[in-house]
């Protein structure tokens, strides 16, 4: 029994370091999936009446 401690210790320590390493490549993803509609807003902006470009954000 006592002998099982250790082993559920170093167990739960891999979950949890694979969680953590599962949910930052998905952060990952999401950060270039931000920056990639990001840049596509400044490519495809709209001309407004002055025929200058506008922001595409509302900020």
């Amino acid at each position: 029994m006592i002998t099982m401690v250790p082993l559920l210790l170093v167990l739960l320590l891999a979950l949890i370091l694979f969680g953590a390493g599962f949910a930052l490549k998905a952060l990952w993803w999401i950060a270039v999936i931000v920056l990639v509609v990001w840049l596509l807003g400044f490519v495809v902006r709209t001309a407004d009446s002055g025929g200058r470009k506008g922001r595409w954000y509302r900020w």
